[in-house]
């Protein structure tokens, strides 16, 4: 009796010190699902009040169904696919995560960039969260149409591609409802390229039936 006793009081101890879980206690900090979210403006929260954005939506949502999901939002204004890929395992180090949110892509066919750079940078950047074991969304876009037919095939289909290589999970289109609706500028902010507040849930909404199949 006195030995067992002794050896209670000794793991109580340790537990208390965080060297074992104590008695009866799971592992749910292990098992937690973390979610890294590496995009430009659209994710940054650009023009907006704190705490409006998509992905402080997410946030939101997933704390209100109560999946003990953490989100980490690493996007920056102006990132491009190779500033997100010079990034990338920085991140995934820093914050081992569960599942990685690939938002980039859009500067890059503003400021006229190679396609074949563009495919390149999203293809290494989902390569090095899946060596990690994170599961990977990425988030297509699409060329304003002034770009021509043949460009907006180009880029449109790189999302694809990469995605279907990889066999990472894709959303076609993240402005589907917004940058394409007929009225367009209702969604959007005086500068005509960021979108507003009231568009903010449309993107989730775009983004969570992928996403919430990812999710355990």
């Amino acid at each position: 009796m006195l030995r067992r006793r002794h050896f209670n009081c000794t793991l109580l101890a340790l537990a208390s010190w965080g060297f074992v879980a104590p008695l009866g206690a799971t592992t749910s900090a292990a098992a937690a699902q973390r979610i890294l979210v590496l995009g430009d403006s659209l994710s940054a929260e650009y023009g907006l009040a704190r705490g409006t954005g998509w992905v402080a939506l997410l946030q939101k949502q997933l704390a209100q169904e109560k999946t003990g999901t953490e989100v980490i939002n690493a996007s920056i204004s102006g990132e491009t696919t190779s500033g997100g890929r010079s990034r990338m395992a920085a991140l995934l180090n820093k914050h081992r995560p569960t599942h990685v949110i690939i938002e980039l892509g859009g500067n890059d066919a503003l400021r006229g960039l190679p396609m074949g750079m563009t495919q390149s940078n999203l293809l290494e950047m989902t390569k090095q969260a899946k060596s990690t074991g994170a599961q990977v969304l990425l988030l297509g876009m699409q060329m304003p149409p002034n770009y021509g037919p043949d460009m907006a095939k180009q880029f449109e289909a790189a999302f694809a591609d990469v995605a279907k290589s990889q066999k990472a999970a894709l959303v076609p289109f993240f402005l589907k409802g917004i940058g394409d609706d007929p009225d367009p500028l209702k969604w959007f902010q005086a500068d005509r390229i960021h979108p507003n507040e009231a568009a903010q849930p449309r993107m989730l909404a775009n983004v969570w039936p992928t996403l919430k199949k990812q999710l355990k």
